[in-house]
């Protein structure tokens, strides 16, 4: 992995490329909420998948998680903070303008540099995200307190148990997680989202109860299509074929 400073906080990052092809537009990769670059987009072959399509992909470990910096403070994992750390990488890398795909916190990441950064930005694929980006904000406000509690054993609702479960299996800093979840909780307006003239693929699981309804949000967004993967959750869209061959479908459009 390398690694760069944004100001005060080190970002581990991966950068992939074909070899002896065109290159295609840039790809950047925003993981989710407990996960990392790897868990999200090295294991599910996210990686190995779009750089045999022609891309150049960077994928990175968002600030509190994987091999980035942990910070404590839940003002410091503001949503708009932690796109400024994907505007940072692409201004390290040289890399002017690129499709960029997040998943779950990651979309609502993603959303946020469409939002601020529109020149910076292709095209923008929301994963693991539907209308929880206006209404709800995704996962459940008390997630942190299930990162902080004694053990697994002492949570009783199956959401905490499996996001706790998750980020013990990946290792993660419990502590810069709760406070992740208590400072990255921003959500956008209905006329915030339909101010965002990107092209964008909103894609979700049928079977996911914590994205919200992807149609509902891809009808606000003015140049937006949905992608229903079928009987998928949160956690296991992330791999699936159909998510898969949605997003290659939607990137070709501007290849």
């Amino acid at each position: 992995m390398h690694e760069f400073s944004n100001e005060h906080v080190q970002i581990a990052f991966i950068d992939e490329a074909p070899v002896g092809t065109d290159l295609k537009q840039p790809i950047l990769l925003i993981h989710g909420f407990a996960s990392n670059h790897a868990v999200n987009w090295v294991l599910p072959l996210w990686v190995k998948t779009l750089v045999e399509a022609g891309r150049r992909v960077i994928a990175f470990d968002n600030r509190g998680h994987g091999r980035s910096t942990k910070l404590y403070d839940p003002q410091d994992y503001r949503v708009e903070l932690m796109a400024g750390d994907a505007v940072a990488l692409l201004d390290h890398l040289d890399i002017s303008c690129a499709d960029v795909m997040g998943y779950s916190l990651g979309a609502r990441i993603a959303a946020m540099l469409g939002k601020a950064h529109p020149a910076r930005v292709r095209s923008l694929t929301l994963g693991g995200l539907g209308y929880h980006l206006v209404e709800g904000a995704g996962l459940p406000s008390n997630l942190a307190e299930a990162m902080e509690a004694d053990s697994l054993d002492a949570l009783s609702d199956p959401t905490h148990k499996m996001f706790r479960a998750f980020a013990e299996a990946t290792k993660s800093d419990l502590r810069a997680l709760a406070a992740c979840m208590r400072g990255s909780r921003q959500v956008f307006t209905e006329a915030e989202v339909a101010a965002i003239a990107l092209p964008v693929l909103v894609a979700v699981g049928t079977d996911d109860h914590i994205a919200g309804d992807p149609n509902r949000l891809a009808a606000i967004f003015p140049n937006a299509q949905a992608a229903n993967i079928p009987g998928r959750d949160h956690n296991k869209a992330v791999g699936d074929k159909v998510y898969k061959n949605s997003v290659l479908n939607f990137l070709s459009l501007r290849a």
